[in-house]
Formats: C-alpha cells, sequence, structure tokens
C-alpha cells in the first residue's frame, strides 16, 4: 500500500483525488474491520474463557460454533492486514490453518453423553440440563420431576435443533454472518432493515426432514390421541448470556400455536434471536451478535381463569418482608408484559398471612379463540362488569401460591420469580420460575427502594454480578499487590488485569473506567467477584478504609453496610464438572485461549511463534496500529488534489485528507476549525488552539540552549538517525478517526486515534523524536514529555530521544480529555529542547505544564 500512495503521491505523477481518496479509503476501511474482527474475537475469547471456568454454560455444539466463529474472525483479521499492507503475509496465514486444523479435528470428534437429540420428553429434564435445552425448560423440568409440581403437558425443543437450524441449512448462517457483520455498534439505526432481512432468509429458510420429522414426532408423543386439537404456546427457552444485563423478553414467544403451525412458528421464535431489540441490545453491550443458542419451550396453552406472577422477595422495596402476588382474569401476558394492572396480595415471608389486598378495577382480559380460519388467536376482550371489580383469586390460592414460590427460594437458594395460571378446575399450574433480578426484565429497569438511604454514587455498569462489603482499598496502576487484604473492595482508576493476582482475595471491585468486555471484566466474572465500572470520580469520592457496599447488581456504590443488600449475594460459580460441551472445551481451548506473544519487541513475535488463535490476534492487533501509525508516510506535498489547507491560528501549515465525515466540506480547498466534523481531530484542534498556549510574544529562550541548537544545526543537524522533514503536516480523519504527523524542522510527531462510543476500540497511540538541539537536551525533552504523558494515564516507552505513548480502552469523554492535552502538548513541546538545559528543567517544565503554567 505504501510503495503504491507513493506512486500515487511522487512528485512526477500528479493523480486525481478520487484516485487518491480510494487508496486511503481502502486501508481505512480494512482498518475498521480488522478492528471490528478484532473486538468480536475478543468477545468469543471472554466467553470461552467463562465457560471453561464453569461460569457460563454451552451446550456442544454452541462450544464448536464459537470455536469456527473464532477461526473465523482470526482470519478475517488477517485477510484485513493484508488489504492494508497490499500483501498477503505467508507465514501468518500458514500459521492460521495450521492453528485452525488442529481445532476442527478435535471438534470432529464427539463425547459421550452428548445430547445431539432434536427434542426431549419434559420428564427426562431437569436443572442441570439448562446448556441443552435453555433455562425455561431446565427449569420447568426440574419443577415437575423434582418437586413433584403441577405443570403444562409439552415438551423441550433442545439447543441443539435451533443450532443445527440455523448452522446446518445450506448457505444460510453464512448470509446471517453477512448481514451482522454490516452492523456497526457506534450506529445503530440500521439494525432495523438488516433485522428485517435476516427475519426474512429465516422465514423463507427450509426445515430439513430429519429435524421436521422429530418435531412432529415429539408433539404427537406429549399430546397423545388429541394432538390434532392441542393448543400450545412455543416460547423462547435461551442460554443465558455470559455477563450481566438479563436477555429477558427480549425474545418471541407465540400462543395459539397448533401442529399445524409448528414449523412456522419454531422458525418465528428462532428468528427472534436477530429481532431489532435483541441485536440493540447485544450491539450496545459488547456481546456477539450471531448467538445460536435458544431452545424452545412447547407448553399446552392453559385455560386460564386467571393468571399472573409470584415473587418471593418484593421486587422493588427490599426492606420489605412480603411476598408479592399479582394476577388478572385470563391470560397472563399483560401482568408479565406490565400492560395491565393487576390485583395484588403481600404475604408475609414469616407468617404466610396475609397482610395487604389491592383490587383493581380490571378492564380486558386475554382470552384465546378459534377463528374461522381453524386458527388460534389470543384476543383482548372486555372483563364482564360482574367480574371486573371481584379479585381474580382467593385468599387460599394466593396463600398456597406464596407457600410454592417460597419452596421454589428453598429449593434454588435464590429468590424466585414464578409464573401461574388457575386452569378452569380451579387448579393452579405454574408455567415457569426464574431468578428475580437475573431474568426479570420489569425487576431489571426497577430500582429498589432502600427508605431513605441514598447511594454515593449509582449509574455505573455491571461487569460482574453480585454484592459486596468491604473497606475500600485504592490500587494504582501496576502497584504491587501481593498483599492486598482478605475481604476489601478494590478501587482501580481504570480496569487492569494486573489486578487478577488479588482478586480472589477481594469482596468486590469499583472501576472508574472499563470495558464489559475487556480480559478485566470476563475475569471477574470467572471468579464471581461483584464488579462495577465506570463511576465518574468515584476515584476522589472514596477514601482508602471506608466501609462500602457494592451493589453489582444495579450499579451503585452504600456508604456502610446495607443488611438488605448483603442478603442477595450471590454464592461464587462453581466448577463445571465433566459435561460433554467442558470435556470438548478443554480440548480445544490450548490452540485457541493461551496468549504466548505478549512482548511485541521480542524475537520471538513472529508469525512462526503463534500457536494459539489469540496468539495471531495479538500479532495482528499490533501490526495493524504500525499499518495505520505510517499512513502519513503516503503523504508528499504533490497531494494537494487531496488535501484541504486548515487555516487556523496553528504555527503550522497544516492539511487534511477527509476518508469520510470528517469536515463539513471535504472537497473544498481551505477550511477552518468550525468546518471539522471529526471527534478526535476536533478535540485535538481545541487543545492547540487553546488561548493559554498561544504565545503572545517572543518565547523566553535560554541562551545556552539556543547555541546548542545553532551549533547542531551548523554541523549537520542530527545525524543519528532523523533527517531534516518537509515543512508540512497532515491531519487524515472520518468522524471517528485521526491520524496526525507533524514533521517539522528536524523532529517530528505522530498521533493516531480512534474515538467512539465502543470502548473496547478506543486507542490513541503517539510518537516523537528528533530535534536540532544536542542528543542529551533532546532525550530530556521527550523525558519531559514522558512525565506529562504518564501524569495524564498513558504507558510510555523512551529509547533515547524517542518516545512512544498509548491510552487505550477508555470512554469517550476520557479520550476527548487526553486529546485536548495532547494538542496542547504539541503546541509546547517546539522548541522545548532549548529549555532542557540540564536535569532539573525536565521536572520543572513537566510541573508548570500540568498546572496550566504554558507561558
Amino acid at each position: 500500500m505504501i510503495s503504491a500512495l507513493k506512486k500515487l503521491f511522487g512528485h512526477t505523477t500528479r493523480v486525481s483525488r478520487d484516485q487518491a481518496m480510494s487508496a486511503f479509503n481502502k486501508r481505512y476501511g480494512s482498518f475498521k474491520e480488522l478492528l471490528q474482527a478484532n473486538a468480536d474475537l475478543a468477545n468469543l475469547l471472554a466467553g470461552l474463557e467463562a465457560a471453561l471456568s464453569g461460569n457460563r454454560r454451552l451446550e456442544t455444539e454452541e462450544v464448536r460454533k464459537e470455536a469456527r466463529r473464532a477461526i473465523f474472525q482470526c482470519e478475517t483479521m488477517v485477510a484485513s492486514l493484508g488489504k492494508m499492507s497490499g500483501r498477503q503475509d505467508p507465514a501468518l496465514e500458514n500459521a492460521v490453518r495450521s492453528i485452525a486444523s488442529r481445532i476442527e479435528a478435535e471438534l470432529e470428534q464427539r463425547e459421550e453423553g452428548e445430547i445431539t437429540q432434536f427434542t426431549l420428553p419434559l420428564s427426562e429434564v431437569n436443572a442441570s440440563m439448562a446448556f441443552s435445552v435453555g433455562g425455561k425448560n431446565a427449569n420447568l423440568g426440574e419443577l415437575h420431576n423434582r418437586l413433584k409440581m403441577p405443570v403444562p403437558r409439552g415438551f423441550a425443543i433442545t439447543v441443539h435443533a435451533g443450532s443445527y437450524f440455523l448452522l446446518r441449512t445450506s448457505g444460510l448462517f453464512k448470509k446471517l454472518l453477512g448481514l451482522l457483520r454490516s452492523i456497526d455498534p457506534d450506529k445503530p439505526s440500521a439494525i432495523n432493515g438488516i433485522s428485517r432481512d435476516i427475519e426474512e432468509l429465516i422465514l423463507n429458510a427450509p426445515i430439513t426432514d430429519d429435524l421436521a420429522q422429530a418435531l412432529y414426532a415429539e408433539w404427537d408423543s406429549a399430546f397423545g390421541h388429541n394432538a390434532e386439537s392441542v393448543v400450545t404456546a412455543l416460547r423462547s427457552s435461551a442460554i443465558a448470556e455470559d455477563g450481566v444485563q438479563s436477555f429477558a423478553g427480549q425474545y418471541r414467544s407465540i400462543l395459539g400455536v397448533t401442529r399445524q403451525d409448528l414449523l412456522p412458528s419454531f422458525k418465528k421464535v428462532v428468528a427472534s434471536l436477530f429481532s431489532p431489540r435483541a441485536l440493540t441490545y447485544r450491539a450496545e453491550h459488547g456481546y456477539a451478535l450471531d448467538a445460536t443458542g435458544m431452545g424452545l419451550c412447547c407448553l399446552e396453552m392453559v385455560h386460564a381463569k386467571a393468571a399472573g406472577v409470584a415473587f418471593s422477595r418484593h421486587p422493588v422495596d427490599l426492606r420489605s418482608n412480603a411476598i408479592v402476588v399479582n394476577g388478572l382474569w385470563g391470560l397472563g401476558e399483560t401482568v408479565v408484559d406490565g400492560t395491565g394492572t393487576p390485583d395484588q396480595w403481600l404475604v408475609s415471608r414469616a407468617t404466610r398471612k396475609i397482610t395487604k389486598t389491592t383490587i383493581a378495577h380490571k378492564t380486558v382480559r386475554l382470552r384465546l379463540v378459534r377463528s374461522s380460519h381453524d386458527t388460534v388467536e389470543s384476543l383482548l376482550e372486555p372483563v364482564p362488569d360482574s367480574l371486573a371489580d371481584v379479585p381474580c383469586l382467593s385468599d387460599s390460592q394466593a396463600r398456597r401460591l406464596a407457600d410454592m414460590v417460597m419452596e421454589l427460594e428453598d429449593h434454588y437458594q435464590y429468590p424466585q420469580d414464578m409464573e401461574w395460571a388457575i386452569d378452569e378446575d380451579d387448579q393452579i399450574i405454574l408455567l415457569q420460575t426464574r431468578p428475580m433480578g437475573m431474568d426479570n426484565a420489569a425487576a431489571e429497569h426497577a430500582v429498589p427502594k432502600l427508605g431513605g438511604l441514598r447511594p454515593l454514587l449509582a449509574g455505573g455498569d455491571v461487569a460482574a454480578r453480585g454484592v459486596g462489603c468491604g473497606p475500600v482499598v485504592p490500587v494504582g496502576d501496576c502497584e504491587d499487590v501481593t498483599h492486598f487484604p482478605e475481604g476489601a473492595v478494590m478501587l482501580l482508576a481504570h480496569s487492569s488485569p494486573n489486578a487478577m493476582a488479588a482478586m480472589r482475595r477481594a469482596a468486590a471491585i469499583i472501576a472508574e473506567t472499563g470495558s464489559l468486555t475487556g480480559h478485566m471484566a470476563s475475569i471477574c466474572r470467572e471468579f464471581g467477584v461483584p464488579t462495577v465500572m465506570n463511576l465518574p470520580g468515584v476515584t476522589s469520592l472514596l477514601s482508602e478504609g471506608t466501609i462500602v457496599t457494592v451493589d453489582a447488581l444495579s450499579g451503585r456504590i452504600f456508604k456502610g453496610e446495607v443488611p438488605e443488600l448483603l442478603a442477595l449475594r450471590l454464592s461464587r460459580p462453581k466448577s463445571g464438572g465433566n459435561s460433554p460441551a467442558l470435556v470438548l472445551l478443554r480440548r480445544v481451548s490450548p490452540y485457541i485461549l493461551p496468549l504466548h506473544l505478549v512482548d511485541p519487541r521480542a524475537e520471538t513475535f513472529t508469525p512462526g511463534h503463534c500457536t494459539s488463535l489469540h496468539d495471531v490476534m495479538r500479532y495482528v492487533h499490533e501490526l495493524s496500529y504500525a499499518r495505520m501509525f505510517q499512513i502519513s508516510d503516503s503523504v508528499t506535498d504533490n497531494s494537494a488534489g487531496v488535501a484541504c489547507h486548515l487555516s487556523c491560528a496553528v504555527p503550522l501549515d497544516l492539511y487534511v485528507i477527509d476518508l469520510g465525515s470528517g469536515l463539513r466540506n471535504p472537497e473544498k480547498r481551505e477550511a477552518r476549525p468550525e468546518d471539522v466534523l471529526s471527534l478526535p481531530f476536533k478535540c485535538l484542534l481545541d487543545g492547540m488552539l487553546n488561548p493559554s498556549v498561544q504565545a503572545h510574544g517572543p518565547r523566553p529562550v535560554n541562551m545556552r540552549g539556543f547555541l546548542s541548537v545553532m551549533g547542531q544545526s551548523l554541523i549537520g543537524g542530527n545525524q543519528e538517525g532523523c533527517s531534516r522533514f518537509g515543512q508540512h503536516s497532515y491531519a487524515i480523519i472520518s468522524d471517528r478517526y485521526l491520524n496526525f504527523s507533524s514533521r517539522v524542522g528536524y523532529h517530528y510527531a505522530i498521533l493516531d486515534c480512534w474515538c467512539g462510543d465502543t470502548l473496547s476500540k478506543n486507542y490513541v497511540r503517539f510518537e516523537f523524536a528528533g530535534g536540532a538541539a544536542a542528543g542529551k537536551q533532546r532525550e530530556r525533552r521527550v523525558q519531559c514529555i514522558g512525565i506529562i504523558l504518564r501524569s495524564l494515564g498513558f504507558s510510555v516507552e523512551i529509547t533515547g530521544d524517542r518516545l512512544r505513548a498509548r491510552y487505550q480502552k477508555y470512554p469517550k469523554g476520557e479520550m476527548c480529555q487526553r486529546l485536548d492535552q495532547l494538542g496542547r502538548l504539541l503546541i509546547m513541546t517546539r522548541q522545548m529542547d532549548m529549555l532542557m538545559v540540564d536535569d532539573n528543567a525536565v521536572q520543572a517544565f513537566a510541573d508548570k505544564f500540568l498546572n496550566g503554567e504554558y507561558h
């Protein structure tokens, strides 16, 4: 690419704007594709790590699918790097092929005990099978088979069946993946259209004969002689996503399904994996978009007189000691989705006495009716006047439901949300149970009331669920955590896997900033340590030794102990034993998860030393930054047809190349700062144009430093590898990208940055070197810059008079602040070497800069 662009921009050939922009955009497009594949692969690795530790359950087909997805994303990264470079790397491609072949050899083997059936009768299902049939089926089987509680007739459609349909139907998943790859997590507005296209693909896809026959056979077995007339509800029974937020309510349920509707209804429910709501949620929270881990639950519909939900704890007021029973006439969907106002009974957890009854005025009810076309539909109809103000349950039924939901809490050792119905014979039928606050969509949005107690901070992102309490212990960057005290709350400025050594001893972790899909978040979930991230100001607010309660269910921090929250503490995850999926994962993980290439400077940092997909990912990611970092090398003085001159008070001859959405009018020959739309470039300019850094007169010059510079210039300048550069500076920009190169005199500065809403993609890379002064003064200048950048949170590496710095995976607001500071620093570094006459000047100048004293 570089050689091609040199030909394009060489002194002998003048090229059109279209030709030049095509060359730039090709590299930029490949870079964006590589970044997205890297983010997707990081999520996959985090999920597989969690499954390997037993913190996430997978079915064997899910292990196979995620391993193959990891190979695909790795191959995408390698191909994108090749397009950026303008050439392929045979050694790198061979490494990926070798690793992939080893993974495939393991995936093709089948494990004893692996569930490969498409369906299972509920009589063969229990809670330990959630990874094979989904949570809803697993819990219903547990209720019926172990607790002997009443549930409807029905059967489970396994996760294997859902995955088989999506992955084995010819060409279907490849087309889905192509559509999903076009989703930009930072621009979710196009998701609706993509979701419609995916739904159309799935609904039009044929179901293979073996799958169709299995579904019909299980239907006939479950419902017997009246199988043709039975009416069912077909609901999703998805494997819970590894992470913190609930996916409940995101997928589709279809009421009134008959035998003839079974296959099209199956496809509709599976298609809801890719509904706009589900895709938007996964995109916003960094989850993989191409999930296939869905089973389905087919249950005979109860001809319900009344239905509703029961909570073993109050879902909103945690100080309450009440069981809550809500119900309405007819089917319970209007209670579950919150569209109906239910009757409510509060029942004491201690005595089982009803402490309060609230009877609503009920105007409508949902019932099943058979249409003229012999299909069954749900109909919202008026409640008869004689029932509108009558309770839908007797007190004895309300108490019986309270007993049942408490029995479930005792069994599962966690508060439960139970759905129920009363049939025409006044018998209670249970429709499902699930942990409160995990899968309950209504509870997810309700902030629990704790009387007059207010949190110190709220609104944080939950990286690992749970509740913890203890004294605050701040941990600094690179600090030795060997002696971190047992039971303390770890306080970090930024998430860092370096804290792993002490995580198991922490009662909870608070990070002022961090990525929910990053390595540390994955480790926190693996160890089961309650973790809250992205709470601005928390490191300033909390002092060492302060006792706090960390609510990593709602993202809040309370001062002192809060017993009501501590009662909701979750147990640390246990090993998943030797399930077929875990055995398979253990076999393939050595070729996927370990990272051996940790030091880019090591001689072993080569494709030939890549033995896992993680190694390839690390190698390609590092090289991609270098490729983009060098993009400004492609620019020469002959690029006037591409570049737009920026007219402003910056003391640089600055030209801008817009790769897309970076300038208001990119084809104009001249622009002003107000024409800049690129977020990172705008922030950098704000710093450079800050009035406080603009010189208002001759800059003070140390005469000894000035004479040193003049002496070096007269004898040929810096002969140690830094030749004199051209006088132009360039900014190559898009809405979220910036590559800025300032090459003036004998020194240069290059800044490469991505700044957007996806925290895991954000980075700044900065390099500074050279100068006309003597070597010692140049070295002092980069030492001074290093002190400043370290104080701003950058990691810094200095070799001689060359400095390299990184700042990555921080929120957009933090990135913008650092870019502003870099803009100021770029202005202040001009002729700084003249001031670096002794070692004392290094710290003195850095202190003044950090205090805002620029002159």
